[in-house]
């Protein structure tokens, strides 16, 4: 997640979209007192690697901190967090401000829940044995999906973000955030992340119908946002 005050822009990070490569690219042109959240550190080794700026401005002051947060920091040197990665916008507008929030560009990236299920499947499954995909989605982690998804961009239920950019057209939509926010140079991707999904079939192939069921009731209201289908 990055909030930009140099660039006056908010991206709201879902999960399977991306996210971290994106951040990544936009690292490139924050300012010092721009807020960047952590990503894993061979994410962070590949930011240094090129130069970006690295996760910055996240950590809560002192004086948010409560007994846990400071036995947190004693037993394990953990500083609390209030910016991290994956935050819903509500957490995000609670922190910066009504006036920032409603006076920057929000955007983020939301791709088709099918095919967004399958990827979310093999990460969180990435060496044999895997589980059946029937077993998959009835557990948290499948849930996850919708928790830094649909939860991430919206507030009450509703859209809260300027623009959801769509996945499969990652980029053109970043040339055209690009264009909006002034960035003056094209956003360049790096790899980020190692390929775990060794399953390059279609979802329709790959999905029965109790998933396929399972995606249309979890997913509903992205279904009929961005009018993805089967």
């Amino acid at each position: 997640m990055i909030v930009s005050h140099k660039h006056k822009f908010i991206f709201l990070k879902t999960n399977k979209t991306a996210g971290t490569s994106i951040e990544i690219a936009l690292s490139k042109f924050c300012g010092p007192e721009d807020i960047i959240t952590p990503i894993s550190p061979v994410d962070e080794e590949t930011r240094r690697s090129l130069g970006y700026r690295g996760a910055q401005n996240y950590l809560a002051p002192w004086y948010e901190y409560g007994v846990r947060d400071v036995a947190k920091l004693a037993l394990k040197g953990k500083r609390k967090l209030r910016f991290y990665n994956h935050m819903t916008g509500r957490e995000v507008r609670e922190y910066i401000g009504r006036d920032a929030w409603n006076g920057y560009f929000k955007f983020c990236f939301e791709r088709n829940p099918y095919d967004r299920l399958i990827s979310h499947y093999y990460w969180c499954n990435r060496s044999e044995p895997r589980p059946p995909m029937s077993s998959f989605i009835r557990t948290p982690r499948a849930m996850m999906l919708k928790h830094r998804g649909f939860d991430v961009y919206t507030l009450g239920g509703k859209v809260a973000v300027d623009r959801i950019c769509r996945f499969e057209s990652i980029a053109d939509e970043l040339e055209e955030v690009r264009r909006i926010i002034g960035l003056p140079e094209p956003l360049q991707l790096p790899h980020a992340k190692a390929k775990h999904r060794s399953d390059n079939r279609g979802y329709r192939e790959v999905l029965g119908e109790e998933e396929r069921s399972w995606v249309d009731k979890t997913f509903g209201d992205e279904l009929r946002l961005l009018g993805y289908h089967y």
